[in-house]
């Protein structure tokens, strides 16, 4: 019984940081010429389309994709 207690605790701790990394956004990097200083834009719902219409739009002149930064010093903008 204790060993599958620890069986389990392990699984649950490989599976919980997997689920936030399914769930979170996208973003894309925002290149020169782009308004409102933006350097990042979320793009809410995964990489589509409509989504990067929407960046586009903010005023995000779209140069990659890269991973949402959580820094203080980047001005994100959200395709929303």
């Amino acid at each position: 019984m204790i060993l599958k207690s620890i069986l389990f605790s392990i699984l649950l701790a490989l599976a919980v940081p997997t689920m936030g990394l399914m769930a979170s956004d996208k973003c894309v990097m925002c290149g020169s010429g782009s308004s409102n200083g933006c350097q990042q834009c979320i793009l809410p719902g995964g990489d589509t389309y409509p989504n990067r219409k929407k960046c586009e739009n903010a005023g995000c002149k779209i140069s990659g994709t890269t991973s949402c930064s959580t820094a203080a010093n980047v001005k994100v903008c959200t395709g929303k």
